[in-house]
């Protein structure tokens, strides 16, 4: 494996940035490498940009795990979640308040309501479900936000479980009034990830039971367009604690509506590549794939605040209804 310092060296030379950048598949890397290095071999250098190029199929490969798991980047996430500022894992404090006022007053959220978040990260949306009255059950698959919401739940005296589990995996008990999956969490997940989910959704429901989601729109995927760049502890070190070069590269699907961010993170012992996947509705696009599942769409908001319904913008919600 080339050390953090061949990389340094190779990528100081402005040219093969060019080439890199430009997303050519083949090239002849010797060109640039520096030639006292004779002892080392260009082949792994060139193995891996080829990997960093490499266009999977859609959904081809799932790695949320890599993400919301590794000690390091569940770390990062969980900062991400808790900065009041940012919308990069959660949204801001500010909307979140807002959203759980109107989910408590759209669905007349009393002590009876049992609601169920899926991914619920650290507890910003089921803590304060929880503070309204609501029974809340929470699963996320990332220890350490897991960790964090029951800290704060003890702490505020809250009647919220948490779940540690991959919620394409757990099997809940009992009926749920509700369940929310906020985030454009459903966005992340391949069509047979959906239909699975949907379908767990509805063995989880109560009677009469509703769901709230949110998605990304067609205009959102109009803004997308296919991008590549490298850079050295991309994102402030998010990916390592150790030195690493992050190579980003940005895939648009055309007729299925899809994009995917892929990261390939070279280390001095180690590479890997975390890919990151949306897939993007309008309104007919999700009534078609949930009425497949057994729901209706009982309303489109713009957001799970509830403001007003714009295909123009680049997200929605829309509130399921069982139909079977």
């Amino acid at each position: 494996m080339l050390s953090i310092r061949d990389l340094d060296q190779c990528f100081q030379q402005p040219a093969l940035h060019t080439l890199v950048g430009n997303a050519s598949p083949h090239f002849d890397l010797n060109q640039f490498w520096p030639r006292d290095t004779e002892e080392m071999s260009t082949e792994p250098t060139f193995q891996l940009l080829e990997l960093a190029n490499e266009r999977p199929d859609p959904f081809a490969v799932y790695t949320a795990l890599e993400l919301w798991a590794d000690p390091h980047t569940s770390s990062k996430m969980l900062d991400f979640h808790l900065n009041e500022n940012l919308s990069v894992a959660s949204r801001p404090q500010a909307f979140i308040e807002q959203s759980t006022q109107w989910m408590t007053e759209h669905f007349s959220i009393t002590e009876d309501t049992r609601i169920a978040d899926f991914g619920c990260g650290p507890g910003l949306y089921a803590s304060r479900l929880a503070q309204r009255g609501a029974n809340v059950v929470g699963i996320d698959f990332s220890p350490r936000s897991v960790a964090h919401a029951r800290q704060f739940a003890v702490k505020n005296s809250l009647d919220v479980t948490y779940i540690e589990a991959n919620y394409l995996d757990v099997e809940l008990e009992g009926a749920f009034d509700l369940v929310i999956m906020v985030m454009c969490d459903f966005c992340a997940l391949s069509p047979n990830q959906r239909t699975a989910l949907l379908s767990k959704f509805q063995s989880c429901l109560a009677p009469g039971g509703r769901v709230l989601l949110d998605v990304y729109s067609l205009a959102a995927f109009e803004t997308k367009s296919e991008e590549n760049f490298y850079e050295k502890n991309q994102l402030d070190g998010f990916w390592s604690e150790a030195p690493y070069y992050a190579f980003v590269r940005s895939f648009k699907y055309e007729p299925e509506r899809v994009s995917l961010d892929k990261y390939t993170i070279i280390e001095s012992t180690r590479h890997r590549v975390v890919y990151n996947w949306l897939q993007y509705f309008s309104a007919e696009s999700l009534a078609d794939e949930v009425e497949n599942a057994g729901f209706s769409i009982e309303a489109l908001v713009g957001d799970v605040a509830g403001s007003p319904f714009d295909p123009a913008d680049v997200e929605f919600a829309a509130v399921l209804r069982q139909t079977i």
